[in-house]
C-alpha cells in the first residue's frame, strides 16, 4: 500500500471544551453542555451509563470524578481540534486492523474472537465478579477498542511506517512559553496518539533587533514520557508573509511522509469504516483518469451538523448537493473540478516539485483551496472524484456565522476573476472546458449578482416609466400593455429558490428516495429556506460585487461554537446595513412609491403578479436576521436591543473606539474600501449613486407643488430645503459646543 499523512492547520481555536464553557449559561439560562444533552439525547444517556459502570456513584459527581471523559464528550460533538485528530487517528486503527488481517493465520483469527468474546462477557458481568473487576480494570481501559486486542505487535510498526498525522500548530510555541491551557491539550493529544505529530514555528531572539525564525516538529515520547524534538529547519524569515492558513500549510508540509497528503480542515471529522478504505482510493494515483493519472483525489464530504439547527440543515443540504452530484459532474464528464473541499489527497512528491498545495499571497489567494485546483490543472496535473469515500465536515449553524462565511467565500470568488491564473485558464481551456469552469467557478456568483442586478433594473425601470409619463401614455396608446407587466415578472420565480433548490431534491432522491426528499424540501420550506436562501443570495451579490469594484477582500473568522444565544439588533444592523437593510429599504421605497404613480398599481391584481417576487426579497432581506435569531421576537429583549442601539448611535467614539462601541467607527470602517479603490471602481460608485439624484427629481414633478410647473427651476428651488436642513444642523452643533458648561458631565 501506498503511505500517506493527514496535514491539520490550526491556529487558537478550541482543543477541549473547558469546564466553565460547558457550564456558562447565557441570558436565556441555556448552557453549552445543557445544549448538547437536548440534541444528543440518547448519546449522553449512554455516556452516564458508561461513566455509572466505570464506578461513578452519583450522577452530580461527574464534575469532580470523571471531568475529563466529560470534556472529551462534548469536545467530540463540537468543532474542536481534539474531534479532528481522534477522527483523523482512525487511520492509524484501521491500517493496524487491515495489517493484522493481511498476516494472521485463521487460527489467530479464531483465538483472537474467543479473547474478545470473553472481555466482552467479563464486562457485562462485572458487578457480579467483584474479585476480577480489580485484575481487570487495566486491560479493559487500555483497550480502546476490541480490534487492539487482537494484534500482537507488528503491526504498530507497520501501521507508523504507513501513516502519519501532522497538525501545523502555528502558535504552539509561544503557547508553552506562556503555559496556555491549549499547549498542555495539545500535549494531552500527542500523548494519546501515537502518530501524531506537532509542527510549529520557532522564534528565537538572539540579539537587540535580531530574530531567527525555525519550523519545528515534535512527538511525545512514550518511554521518556515527554515531548521531543525531531526536526528543527531555519526560516529565511517570518512565517506570516501572505494569508495565515496556506502560510502554516507550506511550512510543515516538509514534515509529511509517504506518497500523499491529505488535507484536512480543522472543523472535520471521521468514521472507522471510511478509513478502511484509504488503501483502496489511493490505487487510484495508478489507474489513469482520462489520458493521465490523477494528481488530486476528490472525496465527498458529509455534513455532520445538520441536526444542530435549521439553518445549519439548510446548509448541510445545500452542501451535500454541491459535494456529491455537483462534484461528480465537474470531475466526469465536464473535466473542471478543482480543489474545492479538504478531504482532497494530494499527490504529495508532484506537488512539492511544483510550489506546495496552497498559494499564499496576501488577499488574491484568500481562497487558496481552488488555487490549488488552479495550479494543478495548468501545470498539467489532473483532479478527479470519488465517492466511494467520504469524511466529515462542519459547517456554520448560526446566521451570522453563515453570512461572515459566505461573504469570505463571495469575496475570494471576486479575487478569482482578478487573478493571472484564472486569466490563463480562460486563455488555455477549450471551449467547451472553459463554459463549463465558468458555471463552476465565477459564473455562479456572477449569475447571483446579475439576478439582483435585474431586480434593481426592472424596478428603476419601472420607476422611470411611472414617473416621466411614459408609461400612462403607453397605456392610452394601446389597451393591451397590461399583460406586459405580468409577463415581465416571470423571471423572478428564481429569486423563490424553486430552480435553486432543485439539485438539493435530486440528490435526496438518489441517495433516500423520491418521497422522503419530497418531503423534507415541504419541510425546509415550512422552516423558510426560501427566506435564507434569499438572503444568501444577497450576501453573496453584495460582497462579490463590492470585491469586483474596489478590490480588498479579507479573511473572517466565523467561530466554531454553538450558537445559542440572542444576537442583539445592534450586532445584526453592523454585519446587514450595508449588504441588506439599505438595499432592501431602497426597493421597497420604489415599490411603494410606483405603487402610488403608476397606473397599472390602480389594478391590484396586476401589480400583484408584476411585484410580488420583489416584495418577496425585500421582505427576506429586512426580515430574516430577525426570524432566524434565537429569542427574536422577545419583547424584553427588544427592548434592551433598543436602548444598546441608540447608546451605539449615539457614541462618537475616540481614538480608540470600535466599531462594536461607536457608529462613527463602525461608518469609516464600512466606507474605508473606498479610500483604496481605483479611479474606475470610485467612478463606477458615482455613477450608481447618480439614481437617487434621478429619483428625486421624478419625485419633485410629481407633486405638484408649483402649479405643475415643468421648469428646471422648480427642481433646484427644492435643494433649498436640504442646503438649510444641514445649515441648521450645523449652526446647532456649532452653538452646542461653543456654550456647552464645561463643567456639565452627562451621565448615560
Amino acid at each position: 500500500m501506498m503511505a500517506f499523512s493527514v496535514l491539520t492547520p490550526y491556529y487558537d481555536e478550541d482543543v477541549l471544551y473547558k469546564k466553565g464553557m460547558l457550564q456558562d449559561e447565557n441570558e436565556d439560562g441555556i448552557s453549552t453542555l445543557f445544549y448538547l444533552q437536548k440534541i444528543y439525547e440518547d448519546e449522553w444517556r449512554n455516556f452516564m451509563e458508561r461513566m455509572r459502570k466505570e464506578g461513578m456513584d452519583d450522577d452530580d459527581d461527574i464534575w469532580r470524578e470523571k471531568l475529563r471523559d466529560l470534556r472529551l464528550w462534548a469536545s467530540y460533538r463540537g468543532q474542536t481540534l481534539s474531534r479532528t485528530v481522534r477522527g483523523m487517528m482512525y487511520y492509524y486503527r484501521a491500517l493496524q486492523t487491515l495489517c493484522y488481517l493481511d498476516s494472521a493465520s485463521e487460527m489467530d483469527i479464531r483465538m483472537g474472537t474467543q479473547e474478545i468474546a470473553s472481555h466482552h462477557s467479563l464486562n457485562r458481568n462485572r458487578g457480579a465478579i467483584d474479585g476480577v473487576k480489580r485484575a481487570t480494570e487495566k486491560n479493559l481501559n487500555r483497550a480502546v477498542s476490541g480490534v487492539s486486542l487482537l494484534l500482537k505487535g507488528h503491526e504498530y510498526g507497520f501501521a507508523l511506517m504507513k501513516f502519519t498525522y501532522v497538525v501545523t500548530c502555528q502558535v504552539y510555541g509561544r503557547q508553552k512559553a506562556k503555559g496556555e491551557s491549549h499547549a498542555e491539550e495539545i500535549l494531552f493529544l500527542m500523548k494519546n496518539n501515537e502518530a501524531l505529530r506537532v509542527a510549529y514555528v520557532d522564534e528565537v531572539e538572539l540579539g537587540r533587533d535580531e530574530v531567527e525564525y525555525y519550523s519545528v516538529l515534535v512527538k511525545y515520547d512514550q518511554k521518556l514520557q515527554r515531548e521531543v524534538e525531531i526536526y528543527r529547519i531555519r526560516l529565511p524569515g517570518p512565517l506570516k508573509l501572505g494569508e495565515g492558513k496556506p502560510e502554516n500549510q507550506n511550512h510543515a508540509i516538509i514534515f509529511t511522509r509517504g506518497d500523499a497528503v491529505q488535507t484536512i480542515d480543522m472543523n472535520q471529522d471521521n468514521y472507522f469504516e471510511e478509513t478502511l478504505k484509504m488503501r483502496n482510493l489511493l490505487e487510484e494515483f495508478k489507474t489513469n483518469h482520462g489520458i493521465r493519472k490523477p494528481t488530486i483525489l476528490g472525496v465527498r464530504e458529509n455534513v455532520f451538523t445538520g441536526s444542530v439547527s435549521s439553518l445549519a440543515w439548510f446548509m448541510s443540504a445545500q452542501e451535500t448537493s454541491f459535494v456529491t452530484l455537483g462534484q461528480r459532474v465537474l470531475a466526469n464528464p465536464l473535466k473542471v473540478r478543482m480543489h474545492y473541499g479538504h478531504p482532497d489527497v494530494f499527490d504529495r512528491f508532484w506537488f512539492l516539485t511544483r510550489g506546495g498545495i496552497s498559494k499564499a499571497s496576501r488577499v488574491i489567494n484568500i481562497s487558496e483551496d481552488i488555487f490549488a485546483g488552479f495550479n494543478c490543472t495548468l501545470r498539467g496535473g489532473n483532479v478527479t472524484h470519488h465517492e466511494y469515500i467520504q469524511v466529515g465536515k462542519g459547517r456554520d449553524v448560526g446566521l451570522n456565522q453563515i453570512s461572515m462565511f459566505e461573504a469570505k467565500v463571495a469575496s475570494g470568488n471576486g479575487e478569482q476573476v482578478l487573478s493571472r491564473d484564472v486569466y490563463r485558464l480562460g486563455h488555455r481551456l477549450d471551449f467547451f472546458r472553459m463554459l463549463s469552469f465558468y458555471h463552476s467557478s465565477v459564473g455562479h456568483y456572477f449569475n447571483t449578482m446579475m439576478v439582483v442586478l435585474t431586480v434593481y433594473t426592472f424596478l428603476w425601470g419601472r420607476l422611470y416609466l411611472s414617473l416621466s409619463g411614459v408609461e400612462r401614455h403607453a397605456m392610452n396608446q394601446s389597451v393591451n400593455n397590461k399583460a406586459l407587466g405580468t409577463i415581465l415578472n416571470q423571471q423572478f420565480i428564481i429569486q423563490l429558490g424553486l430552480f435553486t433548490a432543485l439539485p438539493m431534491v435530486v440528490e435526496n432522491t438518489l441517495e433516500h428516495g423520491f418521497l422522503p426528499a419530497v418531503w423534507d424540501f415541504l419541510k425546509m420550506q415550512l422552516q423558510l429556506a426560501s427566506f435564507f436562501f434569499t438572503f444568501s443570495m444577497g450576501t453573496r451579490t453584495h460582497f462579490f460585487g463590492r470585491t469586483i469594484l474596489h478590490g480588498g477582500a479579507k479573511y473572517r473568522a466565523t467561530g466554531r461554537g454553538f450558537v445559542v444565544e440572542h444576537k442583539s439588533f445592534a450586532e445584526n444592523y453592523r454585519l446587514y446595513a450595508r449588504s441588506h437593510f439599505v438595499k432592501a429599504i431602497e426597493l421597497g421605497v420604489i415599490l411603494a412609491v410606483y405603487a402610488s404613480y403608476s397606473p397599472l398599481a390602480n389594478d391590484s391584481f396586476v401589480y400583484i403578479a408584476m411585484t410580488i417576487s420583489s416584495w418577496f426579497l425585500v421582505v427576506s432581506w429586512i426580515m430574516s436576521p430577525f426570524v432566524f435569531n434565537p429569542s427574536g421576537f422577545d419583547w424584553l429583549k427588544t427592548v434592551y436591543d433598543f436602548d444598546d442601539f441608540m447608546n451605539w448611535i449615539w457614541c462618537r467614539g475616540g481614538a480608540l473606539a470600535e466599531a462594536n462601541k461607536s457608529w462613527e467607527i463602525w461608518w469609516y470602517e464600512e466606507q474605508d474600501h473606498l479610500r483604496t479603490t481605483g479611479l474606475w471602481g470610485k467612478l463606477l460608485e458615482i455613477i450608481l449613486d447618480l439614481r437617487f439624484f434621478f429619483f428625486q427629481y421624478g419625485i419633485v414633478y410629481q407633486l405638484g407643488i408649483a402649479n405643475h410647473s415643468t421648469s428646471v427651476g422648480v427642481y433646484l428651488l427644492s435643494w433649498i430645503y436640504m442646503i438649510v436642513a444641514v445649515g441648521i444642523y450645523v449652526v446647532i452643533a456649532y452653538a452646542q459646543d461653543k456654550y456647552a458648561s464645561k463643567q456639565h458631565i452627562y451621565y448615560g
